[in-house]
């Protein structure tokens, strides 16, 4: 009786399961399959912050080849092309010291403008202006995060953002 409940229940979820991800549950990928390949080049950065670009283009190519299906290859063969500048890096101090003064909590906002282009039509894909992200570091003791903390926190969260952003749209 319960053997047969089980498959029963199986059987409906089984049947349930769409092929367009916009009508219902799927197994099957939401990233664009007509694109097999991104060129990502160094990120652009419009702040003071020095090897953030880096670190985001590191972030962002990591991210795309542990969560998509793409390759990431040249420029000259590449399908698509990511690209993105970092328009604004500011600290903002959430909480101080009552017998210091110094700054107990401290938000590392980012912004960043970033597009995936096709490059076979020139057409944009995605891409989000002013996009940001924020992350929080503890500067003071016993923690004493070094800002470096934080920087590596809001890259991961941008670049994890902006692979969400290639999913097709629902």
């Amino acid at each position: 009786m319960i053997r047969s409940i089980i498959i029963a229940c199986c059987f409906l979820v089984m049947t349930n399961c769409q092929i367009d991800p916009r009508i219902g549950y799927s197994s099957t990928t939401l990233y664009p399959k007509q694109y097999q390949s991104v060129w990502v080049p160094i990120f652009g950065n419009n702040t003071m912050e020095r090897n953030l670009e880096f670190m985001l283009t590191d972030a962002v190519i990591k991210e795309i080849q542990s969560r998509t299906p793409y390759r990431i290859v040249g420029e000259h063969i590449a399908d698509t092309q990511l690209t993105g500048t970092i328009t604004s890096v500011e600290l903002q101090t959430i909480s101080r010291s009552r017998i210091t003064g110094l700054d107990n909590e401290v938000l590392l906002n980012v912004v960043i403008d970033f597009e995936w282009l096709d490059l076979a039509g020139g057409e944009r894909i995605v891409g989000k202006r002013h996009f940001s992200s924020s992350k929080l570091f503890i500067p003071s003791r016993p923690s004493s995060e070094p800002i470096e903390i934080g920087q590596f926190a809001v890259v991961q969260q941008l670049a994890s953002d902006i692979v969400d952003l290639m999913q097709a749209s629902w």
